[in-house]
């Protein structure tokens, strides 16, 4: 392995769903040995990190994310060998290990949770939320759960008290107000980082610390009938807290007892929030708390490049931006823009400033897919049914090849989600075997940031442009590089003046530099058309390109 402490910075970290990414044993479900099996695959793409979600032990309320032993593999996913192994061979091939972590609750079967509900005495009973009814003898606040949009307060006829659950009723939230459940979960983080894990991208990190006196929520004067149910209340005081960043230190500390390893936070924040997430210089916090923006915001260029600007701004001197158009709980980033942006959006994710974090098979153009109705997993959809939050469209298979089951699993074998149509053609053994394919156009672009440092650690400057087309300047003084990035967001031809638009720019003078070598297209041809003369380059529709 590459030792260097910010290795962070330059990655392209890549997550994997691990039900879906490769069966290994036949039972119709992604593992680790299938994921090891993936290897070579993973490291031609130019992945520097992958991030596994869950695969810890768990009776699956939600798949993974009710976990039952952090410290441990479920017998689903392969054994505590088979993530050692897995560690390994990545390691072998310069390929760092990010694993879940889960602080905010634990599965109602973990064994802590058992202790806890036995009696009001167990010394165990304050690790979770235990409350008295209210004076109605209901819950005692009006908190929410996320999934149902119902109370978060769940009855325990044994103990006649109430237990808070922030999801579902199966995953109880764990109290880190107590010392006890504070050493224990860091202790998790040791186990794993001891084994030689890359870092922890930490889920719902936002939500883990609570309003200590339970006030209610106030009520959200913008929710109408018909929206998700749990947007009734403004989530004051369950997320976001102020002393969410105590958490957030607990992290980094544990996390910096050792060296070349990284943290990620989830967090569904503004640009101005999650910037304070990064901590100080003397106080650090995360290395990444997660930019979600791209995902919650109209792919238009305006948009994104207000974005960028915002960012650059807002991120203190010692953070990192990142990046990421799609993961495991929202629609794929192809399906929500359009196919026809779908590599405009990764040539972005890759060549923009701040770490890109890429979700299987959006490297092939994958879309969400529909699922029947007999064949729903997600508890979020069989709970809120018809909302368009039902999380399984964007976790199907992987698609390797185009078998029946697009290789993720042998024919005779029922996948745990169905693959979808076009899988025939939209798969790795296809496209890698076409030059102008989407799969081939980010390998490219990876060894583009392998070679060029600037497009990975470079200095980043937005240009004002006519409003379908982004445009943005990659620099490293040091290294004497300085790249153009132009992405046209619409479905008719662009013509920009490239020199006007540089002498409008803080760092650049018309007469002082100019770009006319395309190192590529996402056309992935040599058809973009520059006129040297005028200073012009003319965009084909929904194309983006890198000059230098």
């Amino acid at each position: 392995m590459t030792n260097t402490n910010d290795w962070w910075k330059s990655a392209v970290i890549y997550q994997i769903y691990p039900r879906s990414f490769q069966d290994s044993n036949g039972d119709g479900i992604g593992d680790l040995n299938g994921i090891r099996s993936r290897l070579n695959y993973l490291k031609w793409l130019g992945v520097d990190a992958v991030w596994l979600s869950p695969v810890y032990p768990s009776p699956m309320a939600d798949f993974g994310y009710d976990v039952s032993d952090h410290c441990d593999i479920d017998p689903m996913f392969g054994t505590l060998d088979d993530m050692d192994q897995l560690i390994e061979d990545a390691h072998r091939k310069d390929i760092r290990l990010i694993l879940d972590f889960v602080p905010n609750h634990t599965s109602i079967e973990h064994p802590w949770f058992t202790e806890s509900r036995s009696s009001r005495n167990n010394p165990k009973r304050d690790w979770y939320y235990w409350k008295e009814p209210a004076e109605n003898d209901g819950p005692p606040n009006n908190w929410l759960s996320r999934f149902d949009g119902e109370s978060a307060w769940k009855w325990d006829a044994q103990t006649e008290q109430y237990f808070l659950h922030t999801f579902l009723v199966e995953q109880p939230d764990l109290n880190w107000r107590n010392p006890e459940v504070k050493q224990a979960m860091l202790d998790i983080l040791h186990f794993w980082y001891n084994r030689g894990v890359d870092g922890f991208r930490v889920d719902v990190s936002y939500r883990v610390m609570k309003d200590p006196k339970f006030r209610d929520n106030p009520v959200n004067p913008d929710w109408k009938p018909g929206m998700d149910k749990s947007f009734r209340l403004i989530e004051k005081y369950t997320k976001n807290t102020p002393d969410i960043h105590m958490f957030n230190r607990w992290i980094r500390e544990t996390n910096d007892e050792y060296d070349n390893r990284a943290t990620i936070g989830e967090m569904n924040l503004t640009i101005p929030e999650l910037a304070r997430h990064y901590g100080t210089k003397e106080q650090p916090e995360f290395h990444l708390p997660f930019n979600f923006r791209l995902i919650f915001t109209d792919w238009e260029a305006e948009n994104v490049r207000q974005l960028m600007d915002q960012f650059e701004e807002t991120v203190p001197d010692h953070g990192w931006p990142n990046w990421v158009l799609s993961n495991h709980d929202q629609p794929r980033f192809a399906t929500r823009a359009g196919t026809g942006q779908a590599r405009n959006g990764l040539l972005f994710l890759l060549t923009t400033r701040g770490t890109p974090t890429v979700y299987y098979g959006d490297e092939l153009g994958m879309q969400s897919v529909e699922i029947p109705p007999d064949n729903v997993q997600d508890p979020w959809e069989i709970l809120s049914p018809n909302m368009g939050l039902g999380r399984d469209p964007v976790r199907t298979p992987m698609r390797w090849d185009a078998s029946k089951h697009a290789g993720f699993c042998s024919d005779d074998v029922k996948p745990w989600l169905p693959v979808g149509g076009g899988s025939d053609k939209l798969n790795v053994e296809v496209q890698k075997k076409e030059n102008q394919s989407t799969l081939n156009f980010v390998n490219k672009v990876t060894q583009l940031r392998q070679v060029h440092s600037a497009l990975a650690a470079g200095s980043c400057e937005t240009l004002k442009l006519s409003k379908p087309v982004l445009g943005y300047i990659r620099k490293n003084k040091v290294a004497g590089e300085s790249y153009l990035i132009l992405l046209n967001f619409s479905s008719h031809p662009q013509t920009v003046d490239i020199q006007s638009s540089l002498s409008k720019s803080l760092s650049f003078k018309a007469n002082s530099i100019s770009f006319s070598t395309c190192l590529i297209s996402t056309k992935m041809d040599n058809k973009t058309e520059y006129n040297g003369k005028s200073g012009t380059l003319s965009l084909r529709p929904n194309e983006g390109v890198i000059l230098s």
